[in-house]
């Protein structure tokens, strides 16, 4: 295994960037890919021919895991002979593997074209696959529900030993446990009748609602700007007692077992249902939300 000094890695990847000069390129990632730990994750990769001439080269991935001080080669392994020609920007997806990690970790994926020619690198945030362990330490056993008509989230939660009830099984008014998650849902069509009204007596038992909204039909979620009939925000929370409902926006919890972001997004909601914080003007405490009733409460 290779090291070394991450000021270091910078300046090398400056030189080479230059020595590369105006032909073909990684274009840069604002925004750091994100990846669960193990084989063949998928990385998708946007590259650029700014010159005159067409490139026709091997490609191979070289992963550095980075650290506050060193970075540390983990692998290098051959991925694909590419062709782009002059002008062309090429979209790409690649499968690389990644080594166990036990928190987030940032990686730095070099790009290089035959024998030493440096493409740009790809920065990616690596992840553990046992995120929703965080909610069998907030919850006892049994004191977790869930309402998952599209099969997406039980999965995850069995094959990590998550314990929990299955509402689809029972009345959702008939659940009194700690906290329950009502979706994700594929289609309104999977949304029972009379599901707000359920919601309303676990929030008026203390129970904590994690709310996922089905997702709109095509040809309304196609619309955008003053056609559509409301602006909604991407998640709020109403407080009900002690707890909330927590009602999100299915895009934040898209493809639940592929994308470590949407895991972690759910479990901040279902933390926020547990312990509820007032949303504030910038600056202000939660006693003046409270004051000035910007706290939102589901109807009596």
């Amino acid at each position: 295994m290779m090291f070394l000094n991450t000021s270091g890695l910078t300046v090398m990847l400056c030189c080479w960037l230059s020595i590369a000069g105006a032909q073909v390129g990684i274009v840069s990632n604002s925004v750091p890919e994100s990846v669960f730990c193990g084989r063949a994750r998928p990385i998708s990769l946007t590259f650029q021919n700014t010159g005159s001439e067409s490139f026709d080269g091997q490609i191979r991935a070289r992963i550095w895991q980075t650290s506050s001080a060193t970075a540390a080669s983990t692998d290098e392994s051959a991925w694909k002979r590419l062709q782009v020609l002059p002008g062309q920007t090429v979209l790409e997806s690649a499968q690389l593997n990644f080594p166990p990690v036990n928190a987030e970790t940032l990686f730095l994926v070099q790009w290089i074209a035959d024998s030493n020619r440096f493409l740009g690198a790809t920065s990616v945030l690596v992840y553990p696959t046992n995120l929703f362990q965080t909610l069998q330490t907030s919850l006892d056993r049994n004191n977790l529900g869930v309402f998952d008509p599209g099969n997406q989230l039980e999965p995850l939660l069995k094959e990590e030993g998550i314990s929990f009830t299955d509402l689809g099984a029972m009345k959702l008014d008939d659940f009194s446990g700690r906290l329950a998650i009502i979706g994700p849902f594929q289609s309104k069509a999977q949304v029972p009748r009379g599901i707000e009204d359920s919601i309303k007596a676990m929030a008026r038992r203390n129970v904590a609602v994690v709310w996922v909204q089905p997702p709109e039909p095509p040809g309304r979620a196609d619309r955008v700007g003053w056609e559509r009939k409301k602006f909604e925000p991407s998640f709020y929370c109403v407080q009900k007692k002690q707890t909330a409902v927590v009602v999100a926006q299915p895009d934040l919890l898209a493809n639940l077992a592929g994308n470590p972001q949407s895991q972690i997004a759910l479990i901040y909601f279902c933390h926020l249902a547990l312990d509820p914080q007032p949303m504030t003007l910038p600056g202000a405490s939660s006693e003046d939300a409270l004051a000035q009733g910007l706290l939102p409460t589901l109807p009596q």
